[in-house]
């Protein structure tokens, strides 16, 4: 038999910067295939990695860990298929869940099935978390605190935004999470070898363990987050979308727990949004035919809020967007 095939599960909360650091590991990177699982209805992040790899495949509209564990399966093994076919030459799978995935039955499904277990190395599970928004997450004790429970390794992401001395309570909650993880940082999605010395500190004061900071597996997402999918069209006015995601974030940024998609410009240009609650990250310009065959779309994750009632503010800002156009031409 073959050498068994390398593969890295990439984890993390809603906006930790797991698609930022992924573009970073694998620039020149060829022999790797890239799953990538998407909570919402579109795919984004799929998109955003072609650029940087030869092959990329997309599970949408649900987790890995619950609804598409045997999508996960298929995919796997048609790779698979094409590697002993000769078509592809494998040497590591990726597989980069969503944010609200619980890796644990993700990795029971890829070290239990037949006939995955014979030609793929035993999974390494990597779990970003948010330097500057990753506490909130963990003190409620849902997904977030459970993808740190059981990290091979922890990148703490974002560090070029926060002081160190800011991070002492994120770094005591991860050693009483997760005090055996490897630890490293990240600054602006470029990993560095070492975690900064208060996350060490951390770990060598032997915190206590937190109790029940972890929901038991398979339990089911909370029930009042939702994903809308909104569809600017192909040619967004930004000024009427920067005004009403702003407003939008203003006022409800806590329960907006991520946002990202692809908006295709009046200049027949595509910018790339990219924002965690109150916190958007500067939109990114991409290169022209990075995007091809993509949809534009943007997509929410929100808690609490009325998806409808979304939609609705978006199209009103859109219309009024459009009615102002010839007074400002």
């Amino acid at each position: 038999m073959s050498a068994a095939i390398d593969v890295w599960v990439l984890s993390g909360f809603l906006g930790s910067g797991k698609t930022t650091l992924l573009r970073e590991q694998l620039t020149g990177d060829r022999g790797t295939a890239v799953i990538v699982n998407e909570f919402g209805a579109i795919g984004i992040d799929h998109h955003l990695l072609r650029s940087c790899e030869e092959r990329v495949e997309l599970l949408s509209g649900g987790c890995a860990c619950c609804g598409r564990r045997a999508d996960l399966v298929e995919v796997l093994r048609a790779l698979l298929d094409d590697h002993e076919r000769g078509r592809i030459a494998l040497r590591r799978v990726v597989l980069e869940t969503s944010g609200l995935a619980d890796p644990a039955p993700i990795i029971a499904t890829l070290t239990t099935d037949a006939m995955l277990r014979h030609h793929f190395a035993p999974p390494r599970l990597t779990v970003c978390v948010d330097a500057l928004h990753g506490l909130a997450p963990l003190r409620e004790g849902g997904e977030a605190a459970r993808q740190v429970a059981i990290a091979d390794e922890l990148v703490i992401t974002k560090l070029d935004l926060v002081q160190e001395r800011d991070c002492a309570e994120l770094a005591a909650l991860l050693a009483a999470l997760n005090p055996h993880a490897a630890l490293a940082g990240a600054r602006g999605g470029h990993r560095e070898p070492r975690a900064p010395t208060i996350f060490e500190r951390a770990r060598r004061a032997g915190r206590p363990a937190v109790a029940a900071a972890a929901p038991a597996p398979g339990r089911a997402h909370a029930p009042d987050l939702a994903s809308t999918l909104l569809e600017p069209g192909p040619r967004t006015d930004w000024v009427g979308f920067a005004v009403w995601l702003s407003m939008l974030l203003a006022a409800w940024g806590e329960r907006v727990l991520r946002v990202k998609g692809l908006v295709a410009l009046e200049d027949g240009s595509v910018v790339s949004v990219n924002g965690v609650q109150h916190t958007l990250h500067p939109p990114e310009h991409l290169e022209a035919g990075a995007l091809a065959g993509a949809d534009p779309g943007l997509v929410l994750i929100t808690r609490g809020l009325d998806p409808d009632a979304l939609t609705r503010s978006y199209e009103a800002f859109q219309r009024l967007a459009c009615e102002e156009a010839p007074v400002r031409a």
